[in-house]
């Protein structure tokens, strides 16, 4: 009886082992997807994409896996271990490989890929074997059920870990090696549990210490290898890195100059960006009835605020930007203070950290400008801010006289993608007006202002634009005679033939995504 209580305690030690084992790892690995989701997602843009593939990946990946473990038929323990062992390198060093290589060829989602694919693999191999060697220990419907258990919810404590503290305190710089310490913990657990039970004693050894020597030197130069592999990427010096749970942010400098580009894309730079944001704001601000409540859609920089203080009636501004790591940097980071002349610390300024859409959804305020200074439409989920029902949602927060002015992308660049804009917001109730200008650090730019005018159409709203005075601003770039530049297009550019060409962009339509990626960015 005595030897019988003995063993059972030590199956059900053995197999609260295992349970841990696959818990830790369903976590390790789910994570470890994620971190390349957003690194692909950062090096690659277009995040739903990105997500979607490598996720289709890893469970692909997962299925053969499993297909073949069932080739192992002895020494199940040993190859376990070994799985957790390429399980733990494969997680760690998986940013530095990207970010390494990134450096020295294009063709970087072949490298993420198959990183995913492997990583999917051995999370597919491993769970098999769990299952197999659980089998000693409980019956089928238990072991079953117990492992697939633990491995879920292993999954769901690695989404909380990565969401709210691995990506945004830890980055994509020491969150793999987190995951790969995880997976060697695991496999060490059992190695010095079961140690008599091994078959090839000296080579599980031997792992362990190449996966120790590997975790360190991973450690170590980890933060050089992905500051050499992100500095690669830029042309000028980077200055400031920030990964937040939205974007990776990342300032440049050139001489006296400034950068900000977020997810790879520029945002802007200080040698030309009253270029972008003069025309931005001063025509719908002119042409208002009333500015004294003003809405900023994005603009989290500061620099769109910067020239709404310029009019002195405006009382109140409700800035609406997602990311509170921009605003922040907006209030506190020198360079850019200094730049946006501290336009976010002015006490009629109401900051709002929320997606855009929702934001109208909820409010019932009613604003006499709306300047929606978002970023280019260059993935599906940024297609609901580019939306008709947007636009519409916009219309219903103007009051009597109001303007609105939308950001519409480079009508050289992406043509049939500024056209959709253009379209949508006429689509969307408004009269509208399109207007360009040419912007030296980022080339043909457009932007489409819109009232709620009934009678009144394109010409009669550029008309009165036109006659606004601009001259009196103080502006760096912005008078009368640039503004009657960037009113006029050439016959090829915008027309009614041009705009029955392309499509309304709509949520159940994402048709602007598609113009969008169909651009001759790469000439640029």
């Amino acid at each position: 009886m005595r030897v019988t209580e003995v063993e059972a305690a030590d199956r059900r030690r053995a197999g609260l082992i295992l349970k841990i084992s696959i818990f830790a790892t369903g976590c390790a690995g789910i994570v470890a997807e994620f971190v390349l989701s957003t690194l692909a997602t950062y090096l690659l843009g277009n995040a739903v994409f990105q997500w979607t593939i490598i996720m289709s990946l890893m469970l692909f990946a997962m299925g053969l896996g499993s297909r073949l473990s069932k080739l192992i038929s002895k020494n199940l323990l040993d190859v376990f271990i070994f799985v957790e062992f390429s399980l733990s390198i494969c997680c760690a060093i998986s940013a530095v490989a990207a970010f390494g290589l990134a450096a020295w060829t294009s063709q970087i989602q072949v490298i993420i890929y198959i990183l995913a694919m492997a990583i999917g693999m051995l999370i597919g191999f491993e769970i098999p074997l769990v299952t197999r060697l659980n089998e000693n220990y409980e019956e089928l419907r238990v072991n079953i059920a117990n492992i697939m258990e633990k491995d879920y919810f292993g999954s769901l404590v690695g989404g909380f870990f990565f969401a709210f503290f691995a990506l945004p305190y830890l980055g994509l710089t020491y969150t793999p090696i987190i995951l790969g310490t995880i997976n060697f913990l695991i496999a060490c657990l059992f190695v010095f549990s079961f140690f008599g039970l091994l078959v090839r004693k000296k080579t599980v050894l031997a792992l362990l210490a190449c996966c120790t020597l590997t975790l360190l030197g991973t450690a170590l130069l980890a933060k050089p290898i992905l500051l050499y592999g992100e500095q690669k990427q830029y042309k000028d010096k980077i200055i400031y890195s920030e990964q937040t749970p939205y974007q990776k942010i990342i300032f440049t400098r050139w001489k006296e100059d400034i950068w900000l580009f977020l997810n790879g894309q520029e945002q802007f730079s200080s040698y030309d960006e009253e270029r972008y944001h003069e025309p931005l704001v001063h025509p719908a601000m002119l042409l208002a009835g009333h500015r004294s409540n003003v809405l900023i859609l994005g603009g989290g920089d500061g620099l769109a605020l910067r020239e709404i203080w310029k009019h002195q009636d405006v009382k109140k501004v409700t800035m609406v930007d997602l990311d509170p790591a921009v605003t922040r940097l907006a209030r506190e980071y020198k360079p850019l203070v200094a730049l946006n002349q501290n336009s976010m610390n002015d006490q009629r300024l109401k900051v709002v950290h929320q997606d855009a859409a929702r934001f109208l959804r909820e409010t019932n305020e009613l604003f006499d400008v709306i300047i929606i200074d978002l970023p280019d439409p260059d993935s599906i989920d940024l297609m609901h801010l580019y939306s008709r029902n947007f636009y519409q949602l916009v219309g219903r927060h103007l009051t009597t006289g109001g303007v609105m002015v939308s950001q519409a992308t480079s009508p050289w660049f992406a043509k049939q993608a500024f056209l959709s804009i253009y379209k949508t917001v006429q689509a969307a109730g408004f009269t509208v007006l399109p207007y360009h200008n040419q912007i030296p650090t980022m080339g043909e730019w457009a932007w489409v202002l819109g009232v709620q005018a009934k009678g009144m159409d394109t010409n009669q709203l550029k008309e009165k634009v036109l006659k606004l005075d601009f001259n009196d601003l103080p502006s760096r770039f912005l008078d009368n005679d640039a503004m009657v530049s960037m009113g006029h297009f050439s016959r090829d550019m915008v027309g009614p033939q041009q705009l029955e060409k392309v499509e309304v962009n709509s949520e159940l339509s994402p048709v602007l995504y598609r113009y969008y990626a169909s651009g001759s960015w790469d000439v640029y």
